[in-house]
């Protein structure tokens, strides 16, 4: 399937979300991203984690990578569903 397709369709699968206003997150993956102040962050419908130190935690999304940055980061928990970032986070970028 060539990506322009492949964009199409995901465009059309947003579009019949949006119009019935059923839930983004569970139907089409997409990430949650709760923080709360500059302390901590709760991901839901992540992916894996593909870097983890101190000052940086990078995770996989369904749809782009989520960058933490920061000082003193941690996993405090993590499940197949969710995950608990402490720490100073000072940015958080989508890749």
């Amino acid at each position: 399937m060539r990506k322009n397709t492949k964009k199409t369709l995901a465009r059309q699968k947003e579009l019949i979300v949006e119009s019935l206003k059923l839930p983004k997150d569970s139907l089409l993956g997409a990430a949650i991203v709760t923080v709360t102040g500059n302390r901590e962050a709760l991901i839901e419908n992540y992916k894996g984690i593909l870097e983890y130190t101190k000052e940086s935690i990078v995770l996989q999304g369904k749809n782009c990578k989520i960058c933490f940055q920061g000082e003193e980061l941690s996993i405090d928990y993590y499940t197949n569903e969710d995950m608990k970032i402490s720490g100073n986070i000072e940015q958080i970028r989508y890749i």
